[in-house]
């Protein structure tokens, strides 16, 4: 929790004002068992009505002055705890898109997701409690006792002895709760996946027919999350009765002692009641306590959980440089480049060589799972090379800054990401000023104003995930994004499965009459999509099984001309 509390800046006066305006509630609260006593002692015993008259308005203004208390310290706790889980969501958030993909595949998207709203939310719940409870129960604890020894020496020993036993069974259930919540939560996590699994692929599901399978290993996990929460319920679950029973026979030893001492004429019975309410009062407190002890070691776990995430560092240093050189006679260089994944046993490419020139067109392809994605990730660095050197421009792309290089590229992935708004909205995700003039002319080039104009024009609603629409339709609309940022590279990474052949060979004409002159690379399985391209790389298991022309790998390259053969076989490559 240490690490977190710089989060904490800008809400001292609460983390101060909250316990204060408590310890002034209990210092009200222990007062009232001696106007009770009073009240008995001088009041009943007497009949004297207007002493009694007196006496519980003094019980009312300490209760008026108790109640303003209580409503400042829960005023100061929650607003102090709301703001600290606000500071520390944002940062947790920017942390993480400040990760590299390495970083944030080791943690999972689940696990991500898990920490941003449960953890965080129990931390914040947490901190709560501990700002309203952590000062006022001890103080009411250990106040009660030093007052009982000023009513009764011999009394008073009960609460000596009462205490420490109690204190003993709160911090062995706490130090036992801490790692089961943890375990709790990483638990969480799974049941978190298999829901996001679930509803992203309810139609893949649906399709095959995996309905009962799934449904049986969500079932497993939740029922394992149960079964763990459970048996950390049961240990927490112990903390109030084996509280009360302590409590109880202590008030059963209080009362035998206060009648003796009353029977002595050493006590009066207003102060017996008064010890008798100093002990409830620890019974009140101790419940109170429990509830924060139960509280807190599920809060230290998430607190730590997220601490984790955010002392991470990304293996992606920050370069300087904002600008490559534009007399540069390439925009993309890889020179002997290879790439392994983190955990990874083998490259997942392998010395790779190549040079494209602005302006340029450049074909990737191979079968599935030779690294033609991880090829174009390297360029904007999504991941960083494990040996060998990318540039762009003439410059390494480590000396760039990562917004710098990025923003030179418009990039197409392989999914189709599109978010809950109009197209307008997305399309200036790509370039946050475009005007609608720049939005439609790259959704002309696009090939996607025909339909956007259908639907009602840039302000047409997308659903979240591009719900509404098409496999074609979405992967237009992300080209054309892309576009609309004019960047010096183009790269489209299988971005045209969807496309039909002639809205396809429209679209690559369209960019090929782009009078900015991008340099574009395009990843397809295939060959009608990167036949014409200035030059192609076929790669084979992480490796380059040839570089060149259409016609030069043709001659050269068998694994190309397999690709070729067997698609106009298929038709798939006219």
């Amino acid at each position: 929790m240490t690490p977190l509390l710089k989060y904490f800046r800008g809400y001292r006066a609460e983390a101060f004002s909250a316990p204060f305006f408590k310890i002034l509630e209990a210092a009200f609260e222990l007062m009232v068992p001696f106007v009770v006593a009073a009240i008995i002692d001088n009041g009943i015993s007497t009949g004297d009505r207007g002493y009694i008259l007196k006496m519980c308005g003094v019980m009312i203004l300490l209760g008026a002055v108790g109640l303003v208390s209580t409503l400042a310290a829960q005023y100061f706790a929650a607003k102090g705890a709301v703001g600290f889980s606000c500071n520390l969501r944002q940062a947790l958030y920017d942390h993480i898109h400040d990760l590299s993909f390495t970083e944030q595949d080791g943690i999972g998207s689940s696990s991500m997701i898990t920490r941003l709203t449960s953890d965080i939310n129990t931390v914040q719940s947490g901190l709560n409690m501990t700002l309203r409870l952590m000062m006022r129960s001890p103080i009411i604890v250990f106040g009660a006792m030093i007052m009982a020894f000023t009513i009764d020496f011999r009394s008073a020993l009960v609460f000596a002895v009462t205490i420490p036993v109690l204190t003993v069974v709160v911090v062995g259930i706490t130090l036992k709760c801490i790692p089961l919540y943890t375990r709790v939560q990483k638990k969480l996590e799974k049941v978190l996946l298999s829901t996001k699994e679930n509803l992203s692929g309810a139609r893949v599901i649906r399709a095959f027919c995996k309905e009962p399978q799934e449904i049986e290993r969500f079932t497993e996990r939740n029922d394992d999350l149960c079964r763990e929460q459970k048996r950390v319920g049961r240990i927490s679950a112990a903390m109030n009765p084996l509280t009360f029973v302590i409590i109880n026979l202590a008030i059963i030893a209080l009362i035998r002692q206060g009648a003796i001492q009353v029977d002595g004429g050493r006590l009066t019975q207003g102060l017996v009641i008064a010890l008798y309410n100093y002990m409830s009062q620890i019974l009140v407190e101790l419940i109170k306590l429990a509830n924060l002890i139960i509280s807190i070691p599920k809060s230290l776990a998430c607190a730590k959980r997220v601490a984790d995430v955010l002392e991470i560092p990304s293996s992606m240093a920050d370069g300087t440089a904002t600008e490559g050189n534009n007399s540069a006679e390439y925009a993309l260089e890889y020179n002997n480049v290879s790439l392994r994944y983190s955990g990874a046993s083998a490259d997942s490419l392998e010395d790779i060589s190549l040079k494209l020139r602005p302006g340029e067109t450049l074909g990737v392809i191979g079968p599935t799972g030779s690294g033609k994605t991880s090829l174009v990730m390297l360029a904007p660095r999504f991941y960083d090379a494990t040996s060998g050197e990318v540039r762009v421009f003439g410059r390494d792309v480590r000396e760039y800054s990562l917004e710098a290089l990025r923003g030179m590229f418009g990039f197409v992935m392989q999914k189709n990401r599109l978010f809950r708004g109009s197209v307008r909205d997305n399309m200036r995700f790509g370039a946050e000023n475009a005007s609608d003039g720049e939005i439609e002319e790259a959704l002309k080039l696009a090939q996607a104003w025909d339909f956007v104009s259908e639907k009602g024009g840039l302000d047409a609603e997308i659903e979240q995930g591009g719900a509404n629409l098409s496999g074609g339709q979405a992967q237009r609309l992300c080209i054309a994004r892309a576009l609309v940022r004019r960047p010096k590279i183009l790269v489209f990474d299988d971005s045209s499965s969807a496309l039909d052949y002639a809205t396809d060979a429209r679209l690559r004409a369209a960019i090929g009459s782009l009078d900015y002159s991008p340099a574009v690379v395009t990843v397809s399985q295939r060959v009608s999509t990167v036949m014409h391209c200035d030059r192609i790389i076929v790669l084979e298991d992480g490796r380059c099984a040839g570089i060149g022309t259409h016609d030069e790998l043709m001659e050269r390259s068998e694994e190309y001309r397999e690709i070729y053969q067997s698609q106009i076989k298929t038709g798939e490559g006219k």
